[in-house]
């Protein structure tokens, strides 16, 4: 009989069923998980009734005397195929449920979950785990809820750069907004120095109405480019779940990303997206893309303003519906609802979520 020394993987119950044919052979019994594969043709009760539970729990059946009789040695045998175990399938809030529940004990929640332990460091705990994807993405989708923000990094050095006030999103952004608008109009009027800064208040004052109009125009442009990139950038990047490879790597990328704030959703030091926006540099002359970029750039101050809102403050009717809208992405459904300011690309692109 073989002795298992190394760590046991943790796997959900969909990995098991995802294995369940004669070329690829699982099956799970007391919470553990077997890979059969290779036993499934030298099966003395054949293949077909191996293969009857593939993918499923066999505990009952190689019980059942009238299945087919078992004696110690064939109980010793499997043990010999044994590739992980079966992790927590506990749901730590209800399907419908869209208000925050309680607060999480951290030390119980390891315990029962054999997930995260949220006294210690998250981000080496991940990269050092045996967690299965599956495993991984149906723990992170149950949100937790503590009262001290959960540390990613042990040394403080490092620590300090995950955590951000709301509030440092408009003063750092609001005024390279400001910069952007005006120097766009500077240009649209032939007036652009090399930086407004340099630019005297007279040639400020004598832009004309036209090329402020034209800056309106493309900043306008810019809060429709924010909200695609808000629904695509949330769909198809942070919620890239299908596709994620089953690999440390990734589900530590993928945690940083976006898997904490599932995890942990009112963590408000953790609401924080920086902007991606580049392209209109690329595409469109330099007046037009300084004005795209700072309505761009202002929508983005709005999102992440309204983001912390909507977990986290009472506002009024159109932010409320906006925010009960979020919080059931959160904790109803997150293959639905990627709209975070408006629900219009939901609509357009068949995602909405009904709450």
């Amino acid at each position: 009989m073989s002795t298992v020394k190394t760590k046991l993987r943790i796997f959900s119950s969909i990995d098991v069923e995802k294995h369940a044919s004669r070329k690829e052979c699982w099956i799970s019994r007391n919470g553990r998980v077997y890979d059969v594969t290779a036993f499934v043709p030298d099966h003395p009760g054949g293949e077909d009734l191996i293969l009857r539970y593939a993918g499923k729990d066999i505990g009952n059946a190689m019980a059942d005397a009238s299945e087919h009789d078992h004696s110690q040695a064939a109980y010793d045998m499997l043990h010999e195929y044994l590739i992980g175990k079966i992790g927590s399938q506990s749901t730590v809030v209800s399907e419908g449920m869209i208000s925050t529940p309680d607060e999480t004990m951290p030390e119980d929640d390891f315990v029962k979950h054999e997930f995260l332990d949220l006294t210690k460091p998250l981000l080496r705990q991940l990269w050092e785990s045996n967690f299965s994807k599956e495993f991984y993405l149906q723990q992170v989708h149950q949100p937790r809820h503590v009262t001290k923000t959960a540390r990613l990094f042990g040394p403080d050095y490092l620590e300090v750069f995950t955590r951000t006030e709301w509030y440092v999103v408009p003063l750092f952004w609001g005024p390279i907004t400001s910069v952007l608008f005006l120097r766009s109009a500077l240009q649209f009027s032939g007036l652009a120095p090399h930086s407004v800064f340099h630019a005297s208040s007279l040639a400020i004052a004598s832009i004309p109405a036209s090329s402020f109009a034209k800056t309106g125009v493309c900043f306008i442009i810019g809060n429709i480019i924010w909200t695609l990139l808000e629904y695509f950038l949330h769909r198809f990047l942070f919620h890239i779940d299908a596709r994620l490879p089953d690999h440390p790597l990734s589900l530590v990328l993928h945690f940083l990303l976006h898997g904490i704030h599932h995890y942990l959703p009112m963590d408000g030091l953790r609401l924080v997206m920086p902007p991606a926006i580049v392209l209109p540099h690329v595409v469109f002359p330099t007046a037009i893309a300084n004005g795209i970029i700072s309505g761009a750039f202002a929508f983005y101050v709005l999102y992440d303003c309204m983001h912390y809102a909507l977990h986290h403050t009472r506002l009024p009717a159109y932010i409320r519906e906006q925010k009960k809208y979020h919080l059931s992405h959160h904790y109803k459904n997150f293959e639905l609802g990627f709209g975070v300011t408006s629900k219009i690309w939901d609509y357009v692109f068949g995602t909405v979520l009904r709450v």
